[in-house]
C-alpha cells in the first residue's frame, strides 16, 4: 500500500497529488545540538525549534502549502484560465479544511461547484463527484465542530446518532445532504457517499425514516451481537476532554500514592505533553506545570515503565511517525524523580544521538539480567534495540541481533511466545509482511514469522500478545489497516470489499500458531490505529477496544469494541454498550480509576490535521458484580516493573475451578494500561492458588487462599503479600 492510499484525501486528484508529492520532499527540522548545560533544557529548546518549524517543515500541520496555493491564486484574473480557477480553488479548499478554516474551504468549494458547468468538459469525470463529496464532507465537518465540538454531550458522535446527539443546529448537516444527494443521484455506488449521507441523516434526526430506500443502510447494521450495559462518556464532568489532535495515553500510579493517574500526548508539534493527577476523592487535577513537562511538545504515543529501577515510573513519548524524512523528531526519555517530577534525560542515557520517525515502541528485559531494555520501532528506517547497561544508559545493538527490520514499524510487542522464559519480540509493518523475532538467548534474534505462518496481515498496524481463552499459552493479536472508508460502507451494507481481515493467532502451547479470526467472529472491517484489551465486566477473560480511522475527514467510522464470550468467540458490544465514537481513535488504556472493582476505558481522540482534533472520552463503567483482585508486582533479581512476569489464579471447586492468566505489561502497542494488574474473577469469592513466575530467575512464587476484591503488593522473593489500602470513589463530574 502506498503512503498516499493509507492517508487518503478526498480531493485525490492529480494536480493535488503533485502537490503532495511536493510537500513529502520538505527538509527535516534542523539537527543542530544546541549549547546547553542539561538534557532537559537541550530538548525543550529542540522541541521549540521544532514547534516554529512546523509552519513550514511539517506538512500535515503547517501552513506553507496554503500560502504557496494562495500565492499562485493571486495571479491576475486575465492570467487565469476558468479551469485555473477552478482548480485554484480546489486545493485552497482542500488546505483551508486541513487547516481548519471550514467556512472558507466551503466558500472555495462552493465556488468550485459553480465553475463545473464551464469546466466539465476540459477536467476528469472524476472531479465532479470529488467537489461534491468534498461539499458534503466541509458541510458535515461543519456541522460536527458547531455541535460536537462546541457543544459536545456524552451521546455526541456516537454510532447511531440519536438522543442528545443529534445536532442543534442543522444548517451544515442539512446542506451536506443536499450535496450528497446530488452526488448519489450521478453515481448511486458511491459507497462513502452512501455512508456520508447515513450520518448526515442521523445528525439532523432523520435517519432512517428520510433516507431513500436504495441508499439505506438498515438500523440492523448497527446492532450489537448481544445485549450489554452501557457506559457513558464523563471526560467533559472531570477535566479530561482535552482538546486535541491524534495522540497517546498512559494510565499508572506516577506519584507512589497508589491512585492511577493520566498522561496523554498529541502529535501536534506545539501539543503540551499533560499530566492529570488522581486528587483521591473521584477528580483529577492538571498537574502538567508542577510535573516539570511544561515545554514537552508532540508525541503520537506514550508507554512507561522503570527503566532504572528506582520504583519510580518513568516515560517514553515517541515522534515524527508518517512524515519520512521530515519526521526525525527526537524522542524523549522523561525520568520520574520522584512524587511525579520529569526532567528529560534522552541525551544523558544515549537515547538521542538518533532521531528516527516513529510512533511504537517496548520494554523488555530481553536477556533477562534484572534491567529493561528498549525495542523502537521506526518507519523506512532501521529498528533500534537499546540494551540497558544496568545503570541506566543505553546502546542500540539491534544491527548485531539482527532486529532492524527496515521496514514501516507500526506496531511492536514482546511476549514469551514459547514459554522458554526469554521474550520474543514482534513488529507489524504497514509495507510488508510481519516479523516474529525469536529470542536466541545469546543477544540475538532469528524471524520466525514465515516458518510460524504469522506474518499477515501484509498492512497492519496495532498488535498485542495476551491470552485471550486462559489455557496459559500467548496468543497473538494482528489488526490489519489496508481499508477505505469505502469498505467500512460496504460492510455496514453487507456488500463485498477488499479490505484485509485481522488476524488472531491461537497460541498451541509449541511453539506455534493457528490463524482463528474467522471462527472467533472477529470478521468486521476496523480499520485500527490505537487499541487495547481489558476485561471490561470483570468475568476473566479479555475484551478489547479499537481507536479507528484515518486522516481523511470522510474517515468517520465508529471505534469499536468487542467482548470476549469466555474464549469461544468475541462479539461485537461497539454501540449498545457507547463505545462507536465516529472521531478519530488513537491511545487507549483500560484502568480501574475510581477503585469500584471495575476498569474504565480512557480514549485518546483527534486526527492528524489541524483542524481535525476533538476531545478525549473516559468511559464509566457501571459495574458488573464480579469480583476482582488487583496485583503489584515488585521485581527485585528481575526488573523492577516485573514487565513479562506471568500471573496465574486459580479458582473454583470440582467442576467449576478454573485459571485466569495474565502478563504484566502495559497492553497493546498504542495506549497504556497500568502496569499494575486488575484480573476479572467472575463470581468466584476465593482464589485458591495464585502463582507468579519470574522469567528472569525461573522462580515461581505460590500463595494459598487470597481473598478477593483487594489490591496486593507482591515483591519477588517474599513469602507474604501486602494488602494496599485504597478507598472506592465516586467520580465527582457534573451531569453532561
Amino acid at each position: 500500500m502506498s503512503r498516499l492510499s493509507v492517508f487518503h484525501i478526498y480531493l485525490l486528484t492529480s494536480f493535488i497529488a503533485f502537490i503532495l508529492v511536493s510537500c513529502d520532499k520538505t527538509d527535516s527540522p534542523s539537527q543542530k545540538a544546541p549549547v546547553l548545560e542539561d538534557s532537559h533544557t537541550r530538548m525543550i529548546q529542540l522541541l521549540d525549534e521544532i514547534r516554529i518549524n512546523s509552519a513550514d517543515e511539517n506538512w500535515y500541520l503547517g501552513d506553507r502549502s496554503l500560502r504557496e496555493a494562495k500565492s499562485r491564486a493571486d495571479r491576475p484574473l486575465q492570467q487565469i484560465s476558468v479551469v485555473d480557477s477552478f482548480r485554484s480553488d480546489c486545493l485552497l479548499s482542500y488546505h483551508l479544511l486541513r487547516l481548519g478554516n471550514t467556512k472558507q474551504a466551503i466558500n472555495h468549494l462552493e465556488s468550485a461547484y459553480q465553475k463545473l458547468p464551464s469546466v466539465r468538459s476540459k477536467i476528469p469525470s472524476k472531479m465532479v463527484e470529488t467537489v461534491l463529496l468534498g461539499l458534503g464532507v466541509a458541510y458535515l465537518r461543519l456541522a460536527e465542530t458547531e455541535n460536537c465540538v462546541h457543544c459536545q454531550t456524552s451521546q455526541s458522535c456516537l454510532l447511531p446518532i440519536q438522543g442528545d446527539g443529534i445536532h442543534i443546529k442543522q444548517e451544515g448537516g442539512r446542506l451536506a445532504i443536499k450535496y450528497l444527494e446530488i452526488l448519489l443521484m450521478k453515481n448511486p455506488k458511491h459507497l462513502t457517499g452512501i455512508w456520508l449521507l447515513n450520518i448526515a441523516k442521523m445528525t439532523v434526526g432523520e435517519y432512517p425514516d428520510s433516507v431513500p430506500k436504495e441508499f439505506l443502510i438498515h438500523p440492523s447494521a448497527f446492532e450489537s451481537d448481544e445485549d450489554f450495559p452501557k457506559f457513558v462518556n464523563i471526560a467533559a464532568g472531570l477535566g479530561l476532554d482535552t482538546f486535541s489532535l491524534s495522540g497517546g495515553t498512559i494510565i499508572d500510579d506516577f506519584n507512589n500514592d497508589e491512585y492511577l493517574d493520566i498522561v496523554t500526548s498529541s502529535w501536534d508539534t506545539a501539543g503540551q505533553l499533560r499530566y492529570f493527577q488522581n486528587n483521591r476523592d473521584g477528580s483529577f487535577s492538571d498537574q502538567t506545570k508542577s510535573s516539570g513537562l511544561e515545554g514537552v511538545y508532540g508525541g503520537l504515543n506514550l508507554i512507561q515503565a522503570d527503566y532504572d529501577n528506582d520504583g519510580n515510573l518513568d516515560i517514553l513519548v515517541l515522534r515524527g511517525a508518517w512524515l519520512n524524512e521530515a519526521g526525525r523528531y527526537p524522542n524523549s526519555l522523561l525520568r520520574n524523580e520522584g512524587d511525579a517530577f520529569f526532567s528529560d534525560v534522552t541525551f544523558d542515557v544515549g537515547l538521542g544521538e538518533t532521531h528516527l520517525p516513529t510512533q511504537t515502541a517496548s520494554w523488555a528485559d530481553f536477556d533477562n539480567d534484572g534491567d529493561l531494555d528498549l525495542y523502537i520501532g521506526n518507519e523506512k528506517f532501521p529498528c533500534q534495540l537499546f540494551e540497558n547497561d544496568g545503570d541506566g544508559h543505553f546502546q542500540n545493538i539491534a544491527r548485531a541481533a539482527g532486529v532492524e527490520n527496515n521496514l514501516w514499524s507500526k506496531g511492536v510487542v514482546w511476549g514469551d511466545y514459547d514459554g522458554d522464559r526469554y521474550p520474543d519480540l514482534y513488529v507489524s509493518n504497514l509495507d510488508g509482511p510481519n516479523r516474529l523475532y525469536h529470542n536466541n538467548q545469546d543477544r540475538t534474534f532469528t524471524d520466525v514469522a514465515p516458518e510460524l505462518d504469522v506474518v499477515k496481515p501484509k498492512n497492519s498496524f496495532p498488535t498485542w500478545f495476551w491470552d485471550f481463552d486462559n489455557d496459559g499459552v500467548l496468543d497473538l493479536f494482528v489488526a490489519s489497516y489496508a481499508s477505505t472508508q469505502a469498505d467500512v460502507a460496504a460492510d455496514f451494507l453487507g456488500q463485498p470489499h477488499n479490505a484485509a481481515p485481522d488476524c488472531l493467532y491461537q497460541g498451541d502451547g509449541q511453539g506455534g500458531f493457528r490463524e482463528v479470526a474467522a471462527q472467533q467472529n472477529l470478521k468486521r472491517v476496523t480499520q485500527p490505529m490505537g487499541c487495547n484489551f481489558g476485561d471490561l465486566d470483570g468475568d476473566g477473560f479479555q475484551d478489547f477496544y479499537l481507536g479507528t480511522g484515518d486522516t481523511a475527514y470522510e474517515a468517520l467510522m465508529p471505534n469499536l469494541m468487542f467482548r470476549n464470550q469466555g474464549g469461544t468467540g468475541f462479539s461485537n458490544i461497539t454501540t449498545v454498550a457507547g463505545f462507536g465514537h465516529l472521531q478519530k481513535g488513537h491511545g487507549v488504556a483500560f484502568a480501574d480509576l475510581d477503585n469500584d472493582n471495575d476498569q474504565d476505558v480512557f480514549i485518546e481522540l483527534g486526527g492528524a490535521f489541524p483542524g481535525d482534533g476533538f476531545s478525549n472520552a473516559l468511559y464509566e463503567n457501571p459495574g458488573f458484580g464480579n469480583h476482582a483482585i488487583t496485583i503489584r508486582l515488585v521485581g527485585k533479581q528481575s526488573n523492577r516493573s516485573a514487565i513479562g512476569a506471568r500471573i496465574h489464579v486459580m479458582t473454583g471447586d470440582g467442576d467449576s475451578r478454573r485459571s485466569i492468566y495474565c502478563w504484566v505489561n502495559s497492553g497493546g502497542s498504542f495506549g497504556a494500561n497500568p502496569l499494575r494488574q486488575q484480573m476479572g474473577l467472575g463470581k468466584a469469592t476465593k482464589i485458591h492458588l495464585l502463582e507468579i513466575f519470574w522469567p528472569s530467575t525461573g522462580q515461581t512464587q505460590k500463595f494459598l487462599d487470597v481473598e478477593v476484591d483487594q489490591f496486593i503488593e507482591i515483591t519477588e522473593g517474599v513469602e507474604k503479600y501486602r494488602k494496599m489500602l485504597l478507598k472506592s470513589m465516586k467520580f465527582q463530574h457534573s451531569a453532561n
